[in-house]
């Protein structure tokens, strides 16, 4: 429970800074666990991104810091993703989303499962009323439930 509720609070700082509002009707985290080992885990979700058509940025390791902290955590890991001409495009014409990309997920080992998180990025519709970006944040969201799919049933 405690490791779980350090999660959140890491997927959610590490993503999506966002104010507290209201999330509208998405859902604010995508999240799936499976029981698959933290390594084969991470493996389906780096081959699913991919799948997907972006590109593995880089995974950094978060355990360190917690690690610091008296938590037992040698398995858990934000991987970045996107796409560079997207990124570069959404960047140039709308500079206040830098903060928000490249995307991101979490994934840590959890006993014999592995759980894989992410703020879905359609809450961003909250947050910036320009309606032109909503077929983009509704890609994003239909993106990372294929990956979430993908790492957990393998289709």
């Amino acid at each position: 429970m405690k490791r779980s509720l350090l999660m959140l609070v890491l997927v959610i700082a590490a993503s999506f800074a966002l104010p507290t509002q209201a999330a509208g009707p998405a859902h604010g985290l995508l999240m799936i666990r499976v029981k698959q080992s933290f390594p084969e885990a991470m493996s389906v979700l780096q081959e699913s991104i991919a799948d997907e058509g972006y590109t593995l940025i880089r995974v950094q390791r978060v355990d360190v810091g917690l690690t610091k902290s008296g938590y037992k955590t040698a398995e858990y890991r934000i991987v970045f993703f996107g796409k560079a001409d997207e990124v570069h495009r959404l960047s140039k014409k709308y500079p206040d989303l830098i903060p928000f990309l490249p995307l991101k997920l979490a994934i840590f080992a959890e006993g014999n499962d592995s759980i894989v998180v992410g703020a879905n990025p359609r809450v961003l519709e909250d947050f910036y009323p320009d309606k032109r970006l909503r077929p983009q944040f509704r890609k994003w969201e239909r993106d990372f439930h294929k990956i979430l799919d993908r790492v957990q049933y393998g289709n």
